[in-house]
């Protein structure tokens, strides 16, 4: 099936349902920024999304989330060195202020890179026909562009850089449009810190984190120091159900429990790691009704959102054609949870790692201004901000010489590489794993392809051999064939086993001919470890 076509969403909350007008599209970008106030060009310049998206005055406010920020969180007073590098701006003055070193004594008088020139993204395209991209020392202040050496790689604010906001900003209302009125972006150093910021800013000791039933193995490992207990809800092939968690949360008692009921749910919508599940548009519907009724703040972790691929029509089929335009392609995206979110209860995470390089660590955040504002605090003394270098390679990729539209057209590209990526693992599966003991849903986003293996035909179960001890079996057999997958069980977001065994594989980093090979390595270690052969293992 193809990934469901985008609506348009009339998100009701408790105190207003509303449908807006004002968009921001592609081609009305440059209008956008000809009304806006320039983009500051000084070191540690103060930066805000309000600066630059639409103002949004027929839309709700957010609600108030006062109830639910921690102990941590609520402590925390913004810095007065910040403060007062928001002065450095001032025309005339002179800062002996602040501890912020001259750039004349930065080792860097320029940097360059060569980029693809679009469409053409592959690697012997840009080889032939990149362009090269120069970042010099003065350039702000020479007149050949509003970020520079000099301005990157000093001190910034928690925000991050104006210039590189700006993008993120534009780009996120033209995907998602939040249907409230402050909300704002800040940049972020990838969705695991954003994850560890977030889950400090709301959660104390003890407290409950809901979760899929098998999550992001980093994401469990991060609240588990700090107190947190992840509480798994019930999946199906398209992720978890808001039916598991309304049954849980209308039932909660606290002196069984031992806990306060939950308020906080972390969720992958699309492409889920490690099952590769996507929700629905009609399944993020229900989640988000019963967040209202429940009053849950939703952490929505969306690194793999562009990797949302082309339908399944299995081997020797023709290829779906792919989106025809830039709308197409917004329109063939799973309305997100920011997209429906009316009273401020979400707080998205984006990424560039998947999208563009994970060594960037470089993403953004989306929230309410009074989220942002508690995350910038906590930003100023952990992070500060991205990587100065980071960032102005991002700038001048995607601002300068992308623009939104090129991005646009670099995401459609991706799309159709993780698409051919999956079907060939697909294929592979389909010709090398025995069925008999083997099973799996072609995954509509993401990076990975989750097997469910009937652990209950092993012979080790005549042997009263657990669940894990089979797992860890079959995946050595795996191992000793010369194919690393990775165990289920990993992920499962409480200490229990589960009753069902599953191996997560990828097809993001190997090439076709290595995936297949692993696969065909696997499904051998399959056959021997449940006594099959070729004839009765398919």
């Amino acid at each position: 099936m193809p990934p469901p076509s985008a609506i348009n969403v009339e998100a009701a909350s408790d105190t207003q349902a509303a449908v807006f007008i004002d968009k921001l599209s592609i081609n009305g970008v440059q209008a956008r920024r000809s009304k806006a106030p320039p983009v500051s060009r000084v070191v540690a310049a103060h930066g805000s999304s309000d600066m630059f998206k639409s103002p949004g005055y027929d839309k709700p406010k957010a609600k108030r989330w006062d109830h639910i920020l921690s102990e941590e969180s609520r402590a925390r007073k913004p810095s007065p060195l910040k403060q007062a590098a928001s002065m450095l701006g001032t025309p005339g003055l002179i800062s002996l202020g602040g501890g912020l070193p001259s750039s004349n004594v930065f080792p860097f008088e320029h940097i360059e890179i060569k980029v693809p020139n679009p469409p053409h993204f592959s690697e012997s395209e840009t080889r032939e026909s990149g362009v090269c991209v120069r970042a010099g020392k003065h350039d702000a202040a020479e007149g050949k562009s509003i970020y520079d050496i000099h301005v990157a790689l000093n001190y910034g604010q928690g925000t991050g850089s104006p210039q590189l906001l700006r993008f993120v900003t534009e780009h996120t209302e033209i995907v998602h449009h939040p249907p409230y009125q402050d909300w704002q972006c800040a940049l972020s150093i990838g969705s695991t810190s954003a994850l560890d910021m977030a889950l400090r800013m709301f959660a104390n000791r003890g407290d409950y984190l809901m979760t899929e039933e098998y999550s992001f193995c980093s994401a469990l490992e991060t609240a588990h120091p700090l107190g947190i207990k992840p509480l798994g809800i019930t999946m199906d092939k398209e992720g978890l159900l808001p039916s598991e968690v309304d049954r849980i949360l209308s039932n909660w008692s606290e002196s069984e429990r031992g806990a306060r009921k939950p308020f906080l749910l972390y969720t992958v919508p699309s492409g889920q790691n490690p099952t590769g599940a996507t929700q629905s548009a009609q399944r993020r519907r229900e989640l988000y009704a019963v967040a209202q009724k429940h009053d849950i703040y939703i952490l929505e972790d969306e690194p793999y959102y562009y990797l949302q691929m082309q339908p399944y029509t299995g081997p020797n089929a023709p290829d779906v054609p792919p989106p025809a335009s830039h709308e197409a392609f917004l329109d063939s995206l799973v309305p997100s949870l920011l997209s429906m979110d009316t009273d401020g209860r979400v707080m998205r995470m984006d990424s560039f790692s998947k999208v563009i390089a994970p060594g960037t660590r470089t993403g953004w955040i989306t929230a309410s201004a009074q989220i942002i504002e508690r995350f910038v605090r906590h930003a100023e003394v952990s992070i500060q901000s991205p990587s100065g270098v980071s960032q102005l390679v991002l700038f001048k990729l995607l601002d300068e010489t992308w623009g939104h539209a090129g991005y646009f057209d670099w995401l459609i590209w991706l799309r159709l590489e993780y698409t051919k990526r999956r079907d060939n693992l697909l294929y592979a599966c389909e010709k090398y794993l025995p069925r008999q003991v083997a099973s799996w849903n072609p995954p509509a986003a993401g990076m990975f392809h989750w097997i469910k293996v009937d652990w209950r035909r092993h012979p080790w179960v005549g042997e009263e051999k657990s669940i894990l001890e089979i797992e860890d079996k079959i995946w050595r057999a795996g191992v000793d064939r010369g194919v690393l997958s990775a165990k289920g069980s990993w992920s499962r977001a409480e200490a229990d086993a589960g009753e069902e065994m599953f191996f997560r594989t990828t097809f993001a980093a190997a090439g076709a001919e290595d995936v297949t090979e692993a696969i065909r390595r696997f499904g051998e270690a399959l056959r021997a470890e449940f006594g099959l052969d070729e004839k009765n293992g398919i």
